[in-house]
């Protein structure tokens, strides 16, 4: 089989919308020796509806370090949020943009890594709502999709098991943080890439060696 690089990401991680740019460079390197398959973790499950004031003070000392460290920028529509969570009416989830995600993936699987980084920066950017139908629509714009059918899917309880299932499969592969990146060699054979913020020449070296020891690279 061909190798596949697997990123487990969360659409609401700050890391990951960090992290996501340094991934789109290096995998575009080492496109010719793997597919790219992105896993939503899952990273936001409230049993009950939480709204943002609940992690809004951790995150108003968090999104600076991200900065500092990435070298991206959150937008101030976002931070609007983070820094009046008591006039915010986010209640942030992660199932909806993981549901978009999976349906998305059916229509273009060589670009998932893409529209998982265009999700996080009309979130962290942007500051849209990603529990609200309509936070999506611009992307259906500019990826072409048709727009009926993927209303339809996101409320299909088939297109929810398939995101809670990619947050089964990121439990199973033991990705306990966000981002998460591993190259499949095999059905059984895994190597661990990245676990949280890794810098562009870390990761290029680390899919060398591994691309060296599987002798796909010389």
């Amino acid at each position: 089989m061909q190798p596949i690089l697997i990123y487990c990401y969360d659409a609401y991680c700050g890391w990951c919308y960090g992290f996501s740019p340094v991934l789109k460079k290096v995998t575009a390197q080492f496109s010719e020796y793997f597919s790219v398959e992105v896993l939503s973790g899952g990273m936001v499950l409230p049993e009950q509806p939480t709204p943002i004031a609940a992690t809004a003070q951790y995150i108003q000392q968090a999104y600076t370090t991200v900065e500092k460290t990435t070298g991206i920028r959150f937008g101030e529509d976002y931070l609007w949020h983070i820094f009046h969570p008591e006039l915010s009416d986010w209640f942030p989830h992660s199932e909806k943009p993981a549901i978009a995600l999976c349906i998305f993936k059916e229509y273009f699987p060589d670009q998932q890594l893409a529209f998982a980084s265009d999700l996080q920066y009309a979130l962290h950017y942007e500051g849209r709502d990603l529990t609200d139908n309509e936070a999506y629509r611009h992307l259906l714009h500019k990826y072409h999709l048709p727009i009926d059918t993927f209303y339809e899917k996101l409320h299909s309880e088939s297109y929810k098991e398939k995101a809670y299932y990619e947050f089964a499969l990121c439990k199973q592969l033991q990705v306990t943080g966000f981002p998460a990146v591993l190259l499949q060699a095999s059905d059984s054979k895994f190597y661990l890439l990245a676990k949280g913020y890794t810098n562009e020449e870390t990761l290029t070296t680390r899919i060398q060696n591994v691309l060296k020891e599987l002798k796909l690279m010389p």
